[in-house]
C-alpha cells in the first residue's frame, strides 16, 4: 500500500533521509521539489553525505614551457557554466610538497603523486589519496616500479571505505636484465589500504601480449578495474584477488577508444574516420555488446565546428544522462554532446598546451568523512 502524505509526514528526518538516499540521483533532485522540508533535509550537512551525487566537473593540468609556473592545475564545472569553480584545485590541505600531479580519480577520491624538495634522481616521491570534499587524505608509499608504471585508483564507497592503488608495470621495467618489451604489461602491483601492503602478480598473460595505452581511462565497477588495451581487448583486474581476464571489444579500434561507466553499465567509445560509436556491455559474462549510438562527425560538430572532427577525444560519459564530454581542437576545447537532443554545447577552451591531449579527471563529490587510515 502506498504511503499517504500524512504517513510520510510522520516519519522522522533520519528515516526519511535514509529512504531518499536509496533512490538514484535524478530522483533525489525531484525529491527536493516535494516540499520545503524535503529540500532542507536533502541539503542539510547531516544528511548530505548519504545522498547520491552526480558529476560536478573535471580536474585538469596544463604544462607550458613559456610560463611560470610551467605546470598549472584547474577545476572546471561540467554543467554550471559561467559560475566560479565549485572545487578548489589547489588541494592546499595536502602536506607540503615541491610539486603535485593528479594521476587518477575514482568515485570522489583523487590519487596524487607528490614530490618533496630536491631536483636529482633521488628526490622523494609518494602517493597521496585524498577527498577534496572533506579534505581527508592518506599517504601511500611508492614501489620500485612507480616511476615508470601506469597507476590507477580503485574505490567504491558503497562497498567499503578502503581503496586500492594499482600499478601496471611493463616487461621492460619488470625485467631488469633488459629482456623485456616496452609497453607489454608484465605485472600488476596492487596496494590495499585495508592491509597497508603492496602485492604483485606477474606473467598472467603468458603467451599473449597486453599493451595498454599511456593515459588510458579506467572504470572501477563491481570489484574490477576495467581498461581498454590494444588488439581490441577490454582488460578487467579483480583488485582483491589480483586476477586478470580479458574480453573482446565490439569493433576494431581505429583512432581513439575508451571505457566509461554510465547508467550502471560499461560503455565503450570508439572514434572512427567519420563517426563516433558508443557501445554498451549488456552482459559482461557473455561479451554481449550493443550499439547504443552511431554519431557521424557532421552530427557531432555540425558545420561550425567541423574542424574538430580531425582532432578530438572523449573524456567522459555522464553517469546518469546520455551526455558525452569531448576535448577537441588545438585549443583543447571542452564541449558536451547530448545523445538524445543531438546538440553540442561549448563549455570553454582549456588552452593550447602541447601536442598531447589535456588529461581531464571527472569528479563526483563524496561527502563521507571516513577515509581508511586517513588524516
Amino acid at each position: 500500500m502506498a504511503m499517504t502524505g500524512g504517513s510520510m509526514d510522520s516519519l522522522t528526518d533520519d528515516i526519511l533521509a535514509d529512504i531518499i538516499s536509496r533512490v538514484p540521483y535524478k530522483s533525489t533532485c525531484c525529491c527536493k521539489c516535494v516540499s520545503t522540508r524535503w529540500r532542507d533535509l536533502i541539503t542539510h550537512p547531516d544528511h548530505r553525505a548519504k545522498m547520491p551525487q552526480s558529476l560536478l566537473g573535471f580536474f585538469y593540468e596544463t604544462y607550458d614551457i613559456a610560463r611560470f609556473p610551467r605546470k598549472a592545475r584547474y577545476f572546471i564545472n561540467a554543467l554550471a557554466q559561467g559560475f566560479p569553480p565549485l572545487v578548489d584545485p589547489s588541494l592546499s590541505f595536502l602536506p607540503k610538497h615541491e610539486s603535485l600531479h593528479i594521476l587518477d580519480g575514482c568515485n570522489g577520491l583523487l590519487l596524487c603523486l607528490l614530490l618533496e624538495e630536491g631536483t636529482d634522481a633521488d628526490e622523494i616521491q609518494y602517493y597521496v589519496v585524498c577527498n577534496p570534499s572533506t579534505e581527508k587524505w592518506v599517504v601511500v608509499p611508492t614501489t620500485d616500479w612507480s616511476r615508470r608504471a601506469q597507476v590507477y585508483l580503485a574505490f567504491d564507497p558503497a562497498v567499503s571505505s578502503h581503496f586500492h592503488v594499482c600499478e601496471l608495470v611493463d616487461s621492460d621495467t619488470w625485467h631488469a636484465d633488459g629482456t623485456g618489451t616496452i609497453g607489454d604489461i608484465a605485472a600488476v602491483v596492487i596496494y590495499s589500504s585495508k592491509t597497508g601492503v603492496w602485492s604483485h602478480k606477474a606473467d598472467a598473460w603468458t603467451g599473449s601480449s597486453v599493451d595498454i595505452p599511456i593515459g588510458a581511462k579506467s572504470v572501477f565497477f563491481r570489484g574490477e578495474l576495467h581498461l581498454c588495451a590494444y588488439d581490441n581487448q577490454l582488460i578487467s583486474i579483480d583488485v582483491e584477488e589480483n586476477d586478470w581476464k580479458s574480453i573482446h571489444l565490439p569493433e576494431t579500434v581505429t583512432i581513439y577508444f575508451g571505457i566509461y561507466l554510465s547508467h550502471g553499465q560499461l560503455h565503450f567509445a570508439n572514434i572512427g574516420l567519420s563517426a563516433l560509436s558508443i557501445w554498451v556491455l549488456e552482459d559482461p559474462s557473455n561479451e554481449n555488446w550493443t550499439l547504443k549510438r552511431y554519431i557521424s562527425h557532421l552530427q557531432l560538430f555540425g558545420t561550425e565546428y567541423s574542424a574538430y572532427a580531425d582532432d578530438y577525444s572523449v573524456i567522459s560519459i555522464h553517469p546518469e544522462d546520455n551526455l558525452i564530454f569531448i576535448v577537441a581542437g588545438h585549443m583543447q576545447t571542452l564541449m558536451s554532446y547530448g545523445m538524445d537532443s543531438m546538440k553540442q554545447r561549448i563549455i570553454r577552451p582549456l588552452g593550447s598546451v602541447s601536442s598531447n591531449r589535456v588529461h581531464c579527471i571527472p569528479y563526483v563529490p563524496l561527502f563521507l568523512e571516513s577515509l581508511a587510515d586517513g588524516h
